[in-house]
């Protein structure tokens, strides 16, 4: 079988750009539960649900593409890009909704 050399540098990529989008997310939520970035009521439910799904579609993924004789490289490239999927999904949506800028409590001068 034949691996495509240019497919590992791909794929390094490909989850690089995860790692980075999910730190946004992290960074959005924790913002949210602290009431510094707007957030949905049940965003902290979400947040523990939306992994039960993003896992399922990815081993799928992943099994389709080993039955259907891709290549190790490609297996995971198709597994990475439903997790990809959720990951932006997420941080485009959370993006979406902004920073609180409400009145910040600030605690009094002597």
């Amino acid at each position: 079988m034949f691996i495509d050399p240019m497919s590992s540098i791909e794929l390094s990529m490909d989850a690089a750009r995860v790692s980075f989008a999910a730190q946004g997310v992290i960074a959005m939520r924790l913002a949210g539960m602290a009431g510094l970035w707007h957030a949905a009521p049940d965003e902290m439910l979400r947040m523990v649900q939306e992994k039960q799904q993003a896992v399922m579609e990815m081993t799928e993924a992943a099994t389709n593409a080993m039955l259907s004789g891709q290549s190790p490289d490609r297996i995971m490239q198709a597994g990475l890009a439903e997790v990809d999927r959720h990951t932006s999904g997420n941080l485009r949506r959370l993006t979406a909704l902004g920073p609180n800028l409400g009145p910040v409590m600030m605690a009094p001068r002597d």
